[in-house]
């Protein structure tokens, strides 16, 4: 959205601007080391443009922060007490004083005001720029970097400001930021080889009528082919029936060109959910900086990479979870991050950034009340500026009383042969994932097997359920008893390779391996934290559903709930391990552990601890 802001002050100042000072007056606000996978190809073109998004030091965070956890904690009067956009903006806007500093700087590099765009709060200043105009503003150099798959990005590794703007501007991008969410690797892995999936046998239809008896897990659920009716039984919505449908939302995230193909869900819910059918055409599409809706064939190229394989997953599993809830997809664009043309300016890589910033902008009765979301990167690829300014505007979501779920990685504590520092090579280091660390999401690991469930691993194709600890967020005051309880167990194993201090991740689990996938009209079997993220977010929808068609107000941010009684409504996992960097990884135990976190859901016991709770 575009705001022609001024400042009184502000427009005086500009009138009689200062000189431009000399570069002697910057200094560095923010370095970061190139990632392994990248290398740099030359100098970017002087022309090229860019999509500046400069994120200013927001004024009262702090109080934020401490409102979302009161209105979080069940022990708390506030409890349920979600925080308006009008309420949320005002605390997060920066102070007058940094406008007009940020204002001035822009102006004396010649920068209009009808250029620039505005977050609602004005904490984020998007404008179009050359890389000659940006390099001159920041005092750097800008180079085309390549990653090992073969995709560009116009980045640069420093970048600086003048001295009395940094107390006033926390992030500017792209810059040094270098997370791809997994454009090629992303977090989802086919048991099969996905390009030929008609030598599959489709499992058997599947359908429960509403009033029926229960099915038992054993007579609905194969490991070898994970459906709806399964993941329904197993964790116990099979027999409720959504009653707030249209007041509670469920969406999800698409990025990197995914789509979710409505005549593949149609046919996965004939087969699976048919009383689900009309979903299908039913669930809304929101397009967000020309990301991608496609929704005729795939050319062969795009077969060949797999496309839709993941849009499909989260579309399909949700609705054969949640229907009749409304599901809201949200395809986001922004790859591929360096674009040829230099009259198309490229966009940051990380697409979450945009993505926030249309959601944000949105009425609290226009976004969901729960959200997946399957993508995620290395967190070393990113600056700590940058993912602190992004768990920052998922903190927004949450205290405005939006449960947010991401996918907790596929490779264990790190993917083999990767499992070093990027400031230091010869440093081995177990890899945490982002935005899995952030504080302010509930983070989701796998599991598979039924009777009991494991930690999930498959040998076939590597897939591990991700966890471990943050080198970046300190470990939350909600999880301290829960963390430390877990560190006392697990002794001095591994202590050279992870913070101890960090954020422990995951904090729940689902089911996540050869989930039943209707793909190109075919059968594909999927792995990955992308198919129980999906799975965990829709259990939580129809807690959700329950609470408001009673009158209660939704979950919000979970995790002091979480941690603070509702644990013992999920099952506790104690077999397994997040196997990676060429080590068994941390390995699941009783009670809380960075693999499974508390274990899975069950849908009966949970509702009621929710209900308990106003």
């Amino acid at each position: 959205m575009r705001f022609l802001f001024w400042v009184a002050v502000a427009a005086s100042s500009w009138t009689h601007a200062s000189p431009l000072k000399s570069s002697s007056s910057f200094a560095v606000k923010d370095s970061h080391n190139l990632p392994r996978s990248w290398s740099r190809v030359g100098d970017a073109p002087a022309d090229h443009l860019i999509r500046l998004n400069i994120g200013l030091r927001q004024g009262q965070f702090e109080e934020l922060e401490k409102s979302l956890y009161e209105v979080s904690d069940p022990a708390h009067s506030r409890y349920g007490q979600h925080l308006s956009a009008e309420e949320v903006n005002a605390l997060v806007q920066p102070s007058d004083d940094a406008l007009f500093h940020v204002h001035v700087w822009l102006q004396q590099h010649g920068i209009h005001p009808d250029a620039l765009q505005y977050s609602q709060a004005k904490d984020f200043i998007k404008v179009v720029l050359p890389v000659s105009a940006v390099e001159s503003m920041l005092d750097t150099k800008y180079s085309v970097y390549q990653h090992e798959d073969g995709s560009a990005a116009v980045r640069t590794l420093e970048w600086s400001l003048p001295h009395h703007l940094h107390e006033h501007i926390d992030s500017i991008q792209p810059t040094n930021s270098f997370l791809r969410a997994r454009a090629q690797k992303r977090t989802l892995k086919p048991v099969v080889d996905v390009a030929q999936p008609s030598a599959q046998e489709m499992p058997a239809a599947q359908s429960y009528t509403a009033g029926a008896a229960v099915p038992d897990v054993a007579s609905v659920c194969n490991v070898s082919a994970v459906t709806s009716l399964c993941l329904r039984t197993l964790y116990g919505t099979v027999d409720y029936t959504p009653k707030a449908a249209g007041t509670n939302m469920i969406g999800l995230t698409d990025y990197l060109m995914e789509a979710n193909n409505r005549s593949d869900v149609k046919l996965f819910l004939q087969q699976y959910r048919p009383d689900a059918v009309k979903g299908a055409k039913q669930f809304k599409v929101d397009v967000i900086n020309n990301g991608d809706n496609q929704q005729t064939p795939d050319t062969p190229a795009q077969l060949a990479a797999g496309k839709d394989l993941e849009g499909n997953l989260d579309a399909e599993t949700i609705l054969g979870i949640t229907y009749p809830t409304p599901l809201t997809a949200y395809t986001t664009g922004g790859m591929p991050p360096f674009i040829a043309d230099l009259n198309t300016p490229s966009d940051t890589n990380e697409p979450y950034m945009t993505w926030l910033d249309y959601i944000l902008d949105q009425p609290n009765s226009k976004i969901p009340q729960t959200i997946s979301t399957s993508y995620g990167d290395d967190e070393q690829t990113v600056p700590y500026s940058y993912a602190k300014k992004v768990c920052n505007q998922l903190a927004q979501l949450g205290a405005r009383g939006v449960t947010l779920l991401h996918s907790s990685g596929d490779d264990g504590v790190g993917a083999n042969g990767t499992c070093f520092s990027n400031a230091n090579p010869q440093k081995r280091m177990f890899i945490p994932a982002f935005p899995a660390s952030c504080p302010y999401v509930t983070t989701v690991g796998a599991t598979h097997q039924f009777n009991p469930e494991v930690a999930a691993f498959d040998a076939m194709n590597g897939f591990a359920s991700g966890g471990g600890f943050s080198n970046y967020f300190a470990r939350p005051k909600y999880q301290d008893a829960a963390v430390t309880n877990y560190l006392a167990i697990l002794g001095k194993e591994f202590s050279a390779l992870y913070n101890k201090t960090g954020r422990g991740y995951p904090d729940i689990s689902a089911q996540g391996e050869r989930f039943v996938t209707i793909w190109n009209g075919t059968l594909a079997l999927l792995d990955g934290t992308s198919a129980s993220c999906p799975t965990a977010a829709s259990v939580i929808s129809l807690v959700n559903d329950a609470l408001i068609a009673n009158g209660k107000r939704p979950l919000g941010f979970l995790n002091p709930f979480l941690y603070n009684s509702a644990y013992t409504s999920f099952t506790d996992v104690t077999s397994g391990s997040a196997v990676g960097c060429n080590t068994a990884g941390f390995p699941a135990e009783k009670g809380w552990d960075p693999v499974t976190g508390f274990g899975t859901p069950n849908f009966k016991e949970l509702k009621k601890a929710a209900m308990q709770e106003y």
